[in-house]
């Protein structure tokens, strides 16, 4: 939480004291700004403007040449030792890869900042007991938030897993932001098309030294789940609820984060959660597990994004313009995200609609270039463009995506994935079509949000 005590002018440098040539960030600092008293640790300076950590949790900002130090106290350091954790060769091995995000930080109460800066070894020693279920190795792929995860990061994380299943690994973790965690595991479906192990995505929405911090509890469902079932495939661990008594797991083509804080933010789209743990693994949708199990291949290998792919996503919505769409031109495929069953505004109803013409000649004029596929901002359901006479011409015109109820997020992941690994007409082909479980069979009406 940020505050501004009040609106500031600059003031000459020569008021500058002299304390402030050895003041650190994490120093405790005590001075006078326009004679109120301040004490607080200095959590960043930049452009001129101090951050100071308040006792009461609030942070200040203040202008450097305003603030008269009166004393400073060196940093003390609150980092721990880590020792090494004592490992059970008899148990299954499994492999934490570890890419950053709030699972693997913690609050530096030094500066009152928040910190991802772990090694494997301090990763583990931040969830010991997990050496009781499972012989883990653990190492650094990437230290990155989730949100700076591009194409080249999907492939770096799938060579890994390959290489921990070379080394003899029967489950690989993989620790992740939760931002984009959703996306990352669409991406590891695809790219790791006929994997033999179980590939679990696990994130948290409190960071590990918090109190309420869920990022164990995750962990632990992960290995529960991996050293229990044994499925292959990729999966989410996250807590079902915002209490600690279950973590779900789920279908890695059927999950998304639906809320920015809750530790139960991600949920299963169009389906079911895999399994439930709790104190024992309970199994809730056998048929999930058992395509997984089909499309095993013993030979499998990587099949990676190109990392040069401009795939888009448009969203319609009540004031959309043709050139919008413009920019879409340069790109190698297009996620439109319509209403409803699959729609677009496309027709002119009166004065007001004579845009929407031109809205549906780009959108003809795009899906003649490049892949256009249709997605439904509802995330629950699926497009069906049989139903109304304006959606028959967007297939007409060769709008992709009728029958699909992958959300908009596993739409563009495997858009990408299919022009990375096949031409362009293949991949038109092979959109509309279940490869993996992405597409599902049948719609059950309890199994929505």
């Amino acid at each position: 939480m940020m505050m501004s005590m009040q609106p500031f002018t600059r003031k000459p440098l020569s008021i500058i004291s002299k304390v402030h040539q050895s003041m650190d960030v994490g120093n405790k600092i005590f001075g006078i700004y326009k004679e109120q008293e301040i004490e607080g640790t200095l959590i960043q300076e930049q452009d001129g403007i101090l951050t100071i950590k308040l006792a009461s949790g609030y942070n200040v900002l203040l202008p450097k040449d305003e603030l008269d130090v009166k004393s400073v106290k060196p940093i003390v350091s609150t980092k721990e030792k880590v020792h090494p954790i004592k490992q059970d060769h008899n148990l299954p091995k499994v492999s934490i890869l570890h890419t950053g995000g709030t699972i693997a930080s913690k609050v530096d109460y030094a500066t009152g900042a928040v910190h991802t800066q772990f090694t494997p070894e301090e990763l583990l020693a931040l969830f010991p007991e997990a050496s009781t279920i499972a012989n883990l190795t653990s190492r650094l792929v990437r230290n990155m938030w989730s949100q700076d995860i591009r194409f080249a990061h999907y492939n770096i994380m799938a060579h890994a897993v390959f290489e921990e299943q070379k080394k003899g690994a029967t489950g690989v973790i993989v620790t992740h932001g939760t931002d984009t965690l959703h996306y990352s595991a669409a991406a590891l479906s695809f790219a790791l098309k006929g994997i033999t192990i179980p590939v679990v995505l696990v994130g948290a929405q409190r960071s590990s030294d918090r109190g309420s911090s869920d990022a164990a509890t995750n962990v632990f469902g992960a290995l529960r789940f991996i050293t229990t079932v044994q499925a292959p495939g990729v999966f989410v661990a996250m807590h079902e609820t915002s209490a600690d008594t279950s973590i779900a797991i789920l279908d890695g083509l059927h999950v998304r984060k639906n809320h920015a804080s809750r530790r139960n933010a991600f949920i299963p789209v169009n389906g079911t959660i895999v399994a439930r743990v709790t104190d024992t693994v309970e199994i809730v949708d056998k048929d999930r597990l058992a395509r997984w199990k089909a499309n095993t291949d013993e030979n499998w290998s990587v099949k990676p994004f190109n990392d040069r792919l401009r795939i888009g996503i448009w969203k319609t919505h009540t004031q959309s313009f043709a050139d919008e769409l413009t920019p879409y031109h340069s790109f190698d495929g297009l996620i439109i995200e319509g209403t409803g069953l699959g729609h677009i505004p496309m027709d002119t109803i009166d004065e007001f609609t004579t845009e929407h013409e031109q809205i549906f000649a780009k959108v003809k004029e795009l899906a003649q270039r490049i892949p256009v596929a249709i997605t439904t901002q509802t995330v629950f359901g699926r497009i069906n463009l049989n139903v109304y006479s304006p959606q028959r011409l967007l297939q007409e015109i060769g709008v992709l995506g009728n029958n699909c109820d992958m959300p908009t997020e596993v739409a563009f992941i495997k858009l990408a994935w299919l022009l990375s690994n096949y031409t362009t007409d293949e991949a038109k082909k092979l959109y509309s079509q279940d490869m993996l479980g992405e597409i599902s069979q049948r719609s059950p009406l309890e199994d929505w949000h």
